[in-house]
């Protein structure tokens, strides 16, 4: 992926339970989990993860796809297993949130 091939951006960040780093780090890492079921779509661009630095950083998931519409096709297509996803993956944090969705509007 380049910088130039995305239109449309989500943003999660996390707070993550003590001592569950490693585990959320591979089921939401660039070849984790999400990143496997995102795959599955051609609109899908990539997946970072980033985290602040310090002992009990917050985590931050940036997914990248081709547009808002290809996004939410997928949503709608794959919603039952990005629910299963979702639920197993809960254990692993104290707290997430959507930070927003985002439209790129120049490049």
């Amino acid at each position: 992926m380049t910088d130039r091939d995305w239109a449309y951006l989500i943003i999660w960040q996390f707070r993550v339970r003590a001592g569950m780093e490693k585990p959320f780090e591979h089921a939401y890492g660039p070849q984790g989990e999400w990143a496997q079921l995102f795959r599955q779509d051609e609109a899908f661009l990539g997946t970072e993860l980033i985290r602040t630095p310090g002992p009990g950083g917050e985590y931050w998931t940036l997914d990248f796809w081709k547009s808002q519409a290809s996004y939410e096709a997928f949503r709608q297509r794959h919603a039952a297993e990005y629910k299963a996803i979702d639920q197993k993956a809960e254990q692993l944090t104290e707290n997430e949130r959507e930070i927003g969705k985002f439209v790129r509007v120049s490049g």
